[in-house]
């Protein structure tokens, strides 16, 4: 596997001078009116998502499309590399869009989304001063949940977008910030520097670079005593019984994930290879999630699809000497104990309701210690490819140090 700096983007996109223009307009998606296109096409999200938010950006780059929504909370709701008749790659809640609007989380999908964690802890976002962690007091913040956010700048390849929030964790401290966001569309070039590739020319791809900032916009300094947030970049995408998570980690004891969130993750569904990466199921069939040391992360992970040859890569900023926040859904440990990358697999509940299926890829920013007006940022960026499977193997081992006979034969 190749060293990947997380410098991988910045010096040549940044260029955020698109964070500087003056905000305008911004271009409404084409209307698209060919109604022939099947579930699962990014023609048939597309025209979906027109119904739901006239002002649906789309970014384009030949055939590689994103569609970006201010409205829904700065998401990437989905992306193509293929055209309107290609595969959409985003996860979609489709039912979510027609209400009543959910207390406790309004889970519209997206297959790129920014939350502000800590989800659970002594810090969290989600649950007032004083309630019992348990879902019946669980609310996700309505400023990332259903709130709708400003564009403040567009070009043909980028978007960036902004929102003010007052927030309340569960020590009872008041945060005043705001927080920015760029997704920037990479041409094929941008796709084969970030990862240091040299790509069959059978293989088409699209990716895309993310860069959140949080700002704090207050009068108080975030510390260990009042708590802080940290920036949770979360990534869901569509399952099959032949898809499988790939997470790159650095060798050493103890193992490097935390397999328990919601109950120990039963022993068929998760292996360790080589002392070096650890394979997933992302069926969507069993709920689980697992999350990876700070001290063992590498910044990248990714998932194939057999089934539909896919291979999906994501990168994102690490820091060896970040403090995480434990973001589980107790008090009892130690506040910057948590991990710096999950994986999710969605499954049925107890009562056999499910509001899936999907799987998800996550990045999690150290905890931000933050001034009065200074700023906190994280990076993290999707790629998909597909095409010939010899050219994908070849991907796979150059990213994420494993083939793809590998990965098929984990479970």
């Amino acid at each position: 596997m190749k060293p990947i700096a997380l410098v991988f983007l910045i010096a040549t996109f940044m260029e955020t001078t698109s964070c500087h223009e003056q905000p305008h307009a911004a271009q409404q998606a084409g209307a698209a009116t060919d109604t022939s296109y099947t579930k699962g096409t990014f023609g048939y999200d597309l025209l979906f998502l027109q119904k739901k938010d006239p002002g649906l950006v789309v970014l384009q780059q030949g055939d590689a499309q994103l569609l970006v929504s201010p409205r829904y909370q700065a998401k990437v709701f989905t992306s193509t590399a293929a055209g309107s008749q290609g595969q959409s790659f985003g996860w979609i809640h489709y039912q979510a869009f027609d209400g009543p609007e959910d207390a406790h989380m309004n889970g519209y999908g997206g297959e790129n989304r920014i939350w502000l964690g800590p989800e659970g802890g002594r810090f969290s976002l989600f649950f007032a001063k004083g309630a019992k962690m348990e879902f019946d007091n669980w609310h996700t913040p309505k400023a990332f949940d259903t709130e709708a956010w400003q564009l403040v700048a567009q070009k043909a390849d980028s978007v960036v977008m902004e929102k003010s929030m007052q927030l309340t964790n569960y020590a009872g401290h008041a945060f005043s910030l705001s927080v920015r966001r760029l997704v920037k569309l990479l041409d094929n070039s941008g796709i084969d520097n970030a990862l240091h590739l040299v790509r069959d020319s059978s293989v088409k791809a699209v990716g895309y670079y993310t860069e959140n900032s949080m700002t704090n916009t207050g009068t108080e300094t975030w510390t260990a005593t009042t708590g802080m947030p940290c920036i949770w970049m979360l990534d869901m995408f569509n399952p099959s019984p032949a898809t499988t998570i790939v997470i790159p980690y650095k060798a050493g004891k103890p193992k490097p994930a935390t397999t328990d969130y919601f109950g120990e993750i039963p022993a068929d569904r998760i292996r360790y290879h080589d002392d070096k990466v650890l394979f997933f199921k992302a069926d969507g069939k069993s709920r689980g999630k697992l999350g990876i040391h700070p001290s063992r992360v590498q910044p990248v992970a990714g998932s194939y699809d057999a089934s539909h040859q896919v291979l999906t890569i994501i990168l994102f900023d690490t820091d060896p000497l970040g403090r995480y926040l434990n973001q589980e859904w107790s008090t009892g440990k130690e506040p910057f104990s948590g991990d710096a990358m999950n994986a999710y697999n969605d499954g049925p509940l107890a009562d056999g309701s499910q509001m899936g299926p999907f799987y998800e890829l996550e990045s999690v920013s150290p905890a931000a210690f933050l001034p009065p007006g200074h700023t906190h940022t994280h990076r993290h960026s999707v790629f998909h490819f597909t095409g010939n499977v010899a050219g994908l193997d070849r991907i796979s081992q150059q990213v994420l140090g494993v083939k793809l006979e590998t990965v098929q034969q984990a479970f």
